[in-house]
């Protein structure tokens, strides 16, 4: 996360693959054409049962008539006052609600930056403010209401492609002999929350073995954003990271006694990311950090993250990068066991194990199962969702999102705190304008956004929902769409009671590793910005070990800019299809493309066999 205030280039960044734009035209029915008077007159009178305009009135309609009549009158009044009511608590809720506002990366952290803009003169309170989308809600809150009767679209809450259930995992294959790592020792401290700890984790252990070094166990830097002092010992399982490595690297707890004592920065040993080029190619470390090693015996890399390349690499380094993510970093006891707790929760203690249960939470995967079971027991079905809007986010893509003048100079307060290279750069340089930057799908999905693609997909009113992290820009007033049209919303910490949330309190990766066990295990997982890191690991997981059943659904924001841009004039059928189409386009199963991540698209020969 601390790349992104180094350059504006992140907004074109190759994660973002979109197809061109659909043609889109406006049905006839939906656009607004003057009426003629006169219709107007005969429409109305007709109500009555009567008209005027002759000298005399004319005779009234049968009286049957004339009660199908009333009769529909009421059923539209009746439609028209369900919809007010519901768009009504939707805005009611918004304005009740004060909003907290919290830093989070990747749905972890818990920095409240309240007394920062309050030092500014901003984030007073927060105005009431026009629903965004007020139309396209009111008819979801329609087509919700109506859909009680109606069933799921079938393949809802599978992955449509039987060709995704070919591939299986298969990185644990070893055709190599274990390095003995004497060139000399290792040390890491990553930076960053959990998930970009992971990934750095992940590379070294590839880099050690590239280098023919022991790897130190890693080691995770201490932050004054995330504020969490947990290290990989209170996240991974210490014992299974160096007992199945074994075979691969050399990894141990510490430094010898005599290179303790060694002032490595003094002596050239410090390497920090700011002497290593982003996506570094094995022969960059061969060429300036092995000599390093050959005379030092240890290299340090203080600050570690993405350093090193997708392609080039040996296809037995590349494999290497996938048992580590996939096999080699399993969550400790007391994370697992929450996480089993969470899921069952979720699934309201229905006794069945999902296809990555085991590989999630352990042993602790059993007590699902506990209970008789009762064949005639309904499958508890959820959906998990990542919704990246948290105010880091929002700041840094130089967006609007509705809140007017009071809501840009809020974030341009949080921007010049946090993102002061962006602050500069929109001085000097001539940036896209918002609506450019949203029709290029470059935008995080708004929750009004989020919830209509949500009802457009299909899935109904009584759906469980988790949200992993919580901590939404706006807080509860920017909720409001989704927690009014989907009820069932639950977060860890409505699902928690205070003591079993409690030991992880104050420790946001550690709450992050309980949002990637339920995400990862929900029947359908929805992301909001398939360029998170959070999502990218958890989406890879669900690949790797789904068996090609568990569906993710990745908005494709380019297109749906485009249709969200027709709110005030697409009818709710047109838009439903639109939807769809948009996001069965980014289910299509395909193979790694080159330079892309092994930890998000991990079907490839190096991960996976495609039987």
């Amino acid at each position: 996360m601390t790349s992104r205030s180094n350059s504006f280039s992140n907004f074109s960044e190759s994660s973002y693959d979109y197809d061109d734009k659909e043609q889109s035209t406006v049905p006839t029915s939906d656009r607004d054409e003057p009426l003629n008077p006169g219709h107007r007159n005969n429409s109305f009178n007709g109500l009555l049962g009567f008209t005027f305009g002759s000298k005399k009135m004319r005779k009234k309609k049968p009286f049957c008539q004339e009660k199908a009549i009333v009769g529909l009158a009421l059923f539209v009044i009746a439609f028209v006052g369900m919809n007010w009511w519901m768009l009504s608590r939707i805005q009611n809720s918004g304005r009740a609600s004060r909003v907290e506002f919290r830093f989070l990366e990747d749905n972890s952290s818990t920095l409240s930056i309240r007394e920062e803009l309050l030092r500014l003169g901003l984030g007073k309170g927060r105005k009431p403010q026009k629903t965004i989308y007020a139309r396209l809600l009111a008819k979801a809150a329609h087509s919700l209401a109506e859909g009680q009767k109606k069933s799921e679209p079938k393949d809802l809450w599978a992955e449509p492609y039987f060709v995704a259930s070919s591939w299986k995992p298969c990185a644990e294959q070893r055709q190599w002999l274990p390095s003995e790592g004497k060139n000399g020792y290792i040390i890491v401290t990553a930076n960053g929350g959990i998930n970009q700890q992971r990934v750095a984790v992940c590379n070294i252990v590839a880099i050690a073995r590239l280098l023919d070094a022991t790897l130190v166990l890693p080691r995770f830097l201490y932050s004054s954003v995330w504020k969490d002092v947990s290290q990989f010992g209170d996240i991974y399982q210490e014992e299974h990271f160096i007992d199945y490595l074994k075979p691969d690297i050399r990894v141990v707890r510490e430094l010898p006694q005599e290179l303790q004592s060694l002032d490595l920065e003094a002596i050239g040993s410090l390497v920090t990311d700011a002497d290593v080029v982003k996506e570094a190619k094995p022969g960059f470390y061969k060429k300036y950090i092995l000599p390093i090693l050959h005379k030092n015996r240890v290299v340090h890399f203080l600050g570690f993250g993405n350093r090193l390349a997708s392609d080039p690499l040996p296809p037995q380094v590349q494999r290497l990068r996938c048992r580590c993510n996939f096999h080699a970093l399993k969550f400790v006891p007391k994370i697992e066991e929450t996480g089993a707790l969470l899921i069952r929760r979720m699934r309201q203690n229905v006794t069945r194990l999902g296809p990555l249960d085991r590989h999630l939470v352990g042993p602790f995967s059993k007590s699902m199962l506990k209970g008789e079971r009762n064949r005639g027991e309904k499958v508890a079905r959820y959906l998990a969702l990542h919704m990246r809007f948290e105010i880091d986010m929002v700041a840094h893509s130089l967006c609007e999102y509705g809140g007017g003048e009071e809501e840009r100079n809020e974030l341009e307060a949080y921007r010049e705190i946090h993102f002061p290279a962006l602050v500069e750069l929109k001085k000097t340089t001539k940036l896209p304008s918002p609506a450019a930057l949203k029709a290029e799908g470059l935008c995080p999905l708004m929750p009004e956004e989020t919830v209509l693609m949500l009802a457009a997909l299909g899935f109904n009113r009584q759906t469980r929902i988790y949200l992993a992290g919580a901590h939404i820009y706006g807080g509860k007033s920017r909720l409001a769409s989704l927690t009014t049209l989907y009820p069932n919303l639950v977060t860890k910490e409505s699902l928690l009671s205070s003591s079993e949330i409690e030991p992880f309190m104050n420790f946001s990766s550690q709450l992050a590793a309980l949002d990637f066990i339920v995400c990862t295990a929900a029947d359908v997982f929805a992301m909001t910005d398939s360029g998170s890191q959070f999502s990218s690991l958890v989406s890879g997981f669900r690949v790797y070990f789904g068996g090609g059943k568990m569906a993710t659904i990745r908005p494709n924001k380019r297109r749906l800019a485009d249709i969200f841009v027709k709110n005030n004039t697409i009818d709710w059928r047109t838009f439903e299809q639109r939807v769809r189409k948009a996001v069965r386009q980014t289910k299509r199963v395909f193979s790694r493309p080159v330079g892309r991540s092994v930890y998000r698209y991990p079907r490839c020969k190096e991960c996976m066999c495609n039987t």
